[in-house]
């Protein structure tokens, strides 16, 4: 299927519009998705607003393959997941759609690529392979077209030394880090930054006991020297991404929406500002599935910016006895 339709998004009718034509076509094409939508006795005919579209369970990318096409898979995205513990699998059949959402949703939140120098500070993902994560920031380096850019492990003292000196020379910069690293690196090393945004991806990986993120933020702010963290919401199983500025605070691009539903009826989708699990409405996921019930918690506001604010904990999941297909 074309997907320009999906990136052309200007306002809600267009994404109402494009929902509804990638549920249709995703109810006909992904027989994991077709099936939980018939235990849920849906008839796609009367489909007709985002609220009522099924939201697949993001636990089903663990145990299925979850596919709206019959081209050749050409990557496979794993999650990190915990020793023996099984790890979600999203099989992408066209990288091209991905790469296509990272590079525009970066450009609508933050402008030209081009302009940035981008240090990336993520060693748990590099150390292991198919993160998501890492091929949209390996993919980040190269389009930023400039010689300092590129990735860092353990080596802080010559990412200290980078980050200094292309900051004092007026450079714009992209430092994106895992939180764990990030701490790492400004317990050992001062900064006052003017012209870095500092991007956080989340977790501590097991290095480091978790810390709310308002904490965390803190921290992160005065060590180098910032006003604001920014943040990037992402996962294995979407192709998009939502960034945050400050605040905790998620902005989508237009071929993405966030919705919340209760969390005692899986199939009751909440009104803004209440809280409750997030559902991820991701059209760039045409050939995969693009409504998930994620196993984050948060609330949407007004604007259709988000906030997450934990996580369900496993016996916290209600509404997902389909698991069984």
């Amino acid at each position: 299927m074309n997907t320009d339709f999906i990136f052309d998004i200007k306002n809600e009718t267009d994404f109402k519009v494009a929902a509804l034509k990638v549920f249709n076509h995703q109810y006909t094409h992904n027989k994991v998705y077709r099936l939980f939508c018939n235990l849920l006795n849906t008839n796609p005919v009367s489909i007709d607003s985002v609220e009522k579209i099924p939201f697949l369970p993001i636990q089903f990318f663990k145990s299925h393959a979850v596919l709206a096409s019959i081209n050749p898979v050409e990557i496979t995205f794993t999650s990190s997941g915990t020793t023996g513990s099984t790890t979600s699998k999203h099989m992408v059949t066209d990288v091209s759609v991905y790469e296509e959402s990272f590079r525009k949703g970066f450009h609508y939140f933050y402008g030209a690529i081009e302009e940035y120098a981008v240090l990336a500070l993520l060693p748990s993902y590099l150390e292991r392979t198919g993160s998501s994560l890492i091929y949209m920031v390996d993919d980040l380096i190269k389009q930023s077209n400039n010689p300092n850019s590129g990735f860092y492990l353990h080596n802080l003292k010559e990412l200290k030394d980078k980050l200094i000196a292309l900051d004092n020379s007026g450079q714009k910069v992209l430092l994106i880090g895992v939180s764990f690293a990030l701490l790492d690196l400004i317990e050992s090393y001062d900064f006052e930054l003017k012209n870095t945004i500092i991007m956080e991806t989340g977790g501590m990986k097991g290095k480091r006991k978790e810390m709310i993120r308002k904490e965390l933020h803190e921290v992160l702010s005065n060590g180098f020297g910032v006003k604001h963290i920014h943040s990037e919401y992402g996962m294995t199983e979407l192709l998009a991404q939502g960034y945050s500025k400050g605040d905790g605070i998620f902005e989508c691009p237009p071929w993405m929406k966030i919705l919340t539903r209760d969390t005692e009826d899986a199939l009751t989708i909440l009104p803004n500002g209440k809280n409750g699990g997030i559902n991820v409405i991701d059209l760039a996921n045409i050939n995969s599935c693009s409504f998930i019930a994620t196993q984050d918690l948060g609330k949407v506001y007004p604007n259709g910016s988000f906030e997450v604010i934990g996580r369900f904990d496993n016996s916290d999941i209600r509404g997902c006895n389909l698991m069984v297909l």
